[in-house]
């Protein structure tokens, strides 16, 4: 699965370099033995932003990405999708979303997100957001958890408060929200699986065997 993300990563023509950060001395072998860059990182670390900032601590950059490993439907696409914000310099960090299918609408595993029309995040959550009080047609959108940062916003999350909101819904990007920090998030049509399950991992698999026929 990790190669699939690794690969896709270096497909990215924006991308000037791939660095695969973990916590895992198992992972760090798999990177070893197949030349993948690699970046062993605290386990006290708490969310894949804090991991990005350790890396950056090492490699300096203007622009981060944090890709998440457990995306191996990534396309590079996605990730010029993620960049294009940041020729607005306002922009301090980026994210992405599609269209939710009607199968993830109230699946708290598939992430909602709701924006302003310049495409600031107003709000992520596991709930059904927006509700749909009168039942009529409703627009979803499911998020897809890559992040673009600013080496000055990248530098300011360890420092943020975790409030009450990343806390209850447990989803790191709430920091950036709660603490005026805001996002903007770009529109895709390439949706992606998260393997958070046994089911995710099957349905995954079976993709990646039909695409490589």
């Amino acid at each position: 699965m990790l190669a699939w993300v690794y690969e896709a990563a270096r497909a990215c023509p924006q991308l000037e370099q791939v660095v695969i950060a973990t916590d895992s001395n198992e992972i760090v072998d798999l990177c070893h033995a197949n030349n993948w860059p690699v970046q062993l990182t605290s386990p006290e670390l708490t969310s894949g932003s804090d991991r990005v900032h350790a890396v950056a601590q090492l490699i300096d950059a203007d622009i981060y990405v944090n890709i998440q490993g457990d995306e191996p439907l990534l396309k590079p696409e996605h990730l010029t999708a993620l960049l294009r914000p940041f020729t607005n310099p306002a922009v301090e960090v980026s994210t992405l979303k599609v269209p939710c299918t009607p199968v993830n609408i109230h699946n708290p595993n598939a992430v909602k997100v709701v924006t302003a029309a310049d495409g600031r995040a107003l709000y992520f959550s596991r709930a059904t957001i927006p509700y749909n009080r009168d039942g009529g047609p409703a627009q979803y959108w499911k998020h897809i958890g890559l992040y673009g940062y600013r080496k000055s916003a990248l530098e300011r999350f360890p420092t943020l408060p975790n409030r009450t909101l990343e806390h209850t819904e447990r989803l790191e990007q709430l920091r950036f929200l709660e603490n005026g920090i805001t996002l903007y998030v770009e529109a895709t049509e390439f949706d992606t699986i998260g393997v958070d399950t046994e089911e995710d991992l099957k349905l995954v698999e079976s993709i990646l065997l039909q695409s490589a026929h």
